[in-house]
């Protein structure tokens, strides 16, 4: 930290604070919709599959915008929270945490619906069987055995929140100690001149976190994938269970 000044510090931790709000508030919702995904067929899933997965191929700006009509301070919905509960997103580092959950919402939800589409539903319908309800199913059997996807997927979003820029920008604005993340701050850099060694530290700052999640995510996938390999031969292997497994 000696190595940085009081400014860049502010913006490090703003970013950490926002990408890890945006993650934990996203996750309850991620994980439902991955689940339903993953285990039921109704008419619309492909749409509602379109809809979750859109901001990765909308322009960031156009979410932004979105954002701003919708959650600002004059959004249909954020004018009722503001009159309501007396909470506002715009210009406040809740806005930008609510921009990049959104942005980062579709990769959450993908890892966890492949952790989810992973598990052997047999499994499940075997404490069907044996009486469990769907919920003491979903909390006993399925959400343990996902617990790896769902912690990789919470770092790939972490890591997608944490270079969030468009959107952020577009609606919250660009508000030091406030909105001011990284990327927000080495455009702020980029911009005044002489400020090249500050965006050169910031981006060094960026390129080691965004890389230390990658690696973290792909060490899951790969702990979460011989995990369910070692329990499908457990369940081969096991007389009382084979009925059930997939041997």
């Amino acid at each position: 930290m000696a190595l940085l000044t009081e400014y860049e510090v502010a913006a490090l931790l703003l970013s950490l604070k926002v990408s890890l709000t945006a993650v934990c508030c996203s996750l309850p919702a991620g994980i439902f919709i991955a689940w339903v995904l993953a285990r039921f067929d109704f008419p619309g899933k492909s749409l509602l599959d379109g809809v979750i997965h859109l901001p990765l191929v909308l322009p960031p700006v156009v979410v932004g915008y979105l954002l701003l009509i919708s959650m600002g301070r004059a959004g249909w919905i954020g004018h009722w929270l503001y009159e309501t509960f007396g909470i506002s997103f715009a210009f406040s580092w809740r806005g930008a945490a609510l921009a990049a959950a959104v942005v980062s919402f579709p990769l959450m939800v993908r890892a966890i619906r492949q952790a989810f589409e992973a598990v052997d539903t047999r499994l499940e319908q075997a404490a069907r069987t044996l009486g469990a309800g769907r919920l003491r199913v979903f909390f006993t059997i399925s959400l343990p055995l996902t617990a790896p996807g769902i912690v990789s997927g919470m770092v790939l979003a972490f890591a997608r929140s944490l270079g969030e820029f468009g959107s952020t920008i577009t609606f919250v604005s660009n508000i030091p100690g406030e909105t001011r993340t990284i990327p927000l701050a080495m455009y702020s850099f980029i911009e005044t001149p002489g400020a090249e060694a500050q965006a050169g530290r910031l981006c060094v700052i960026a390129i080691v976190i965004s890389l230390l999640s990658l690696v973290a995510s792909q060490w899951l996938g790969k702990r979460h994938s011989r995990g369910l390999m070692e329990n499908a031969e457990y369940q081969c292997k096991t007389p009382v269970r084979r009925d059930f497994a997939r041997c």
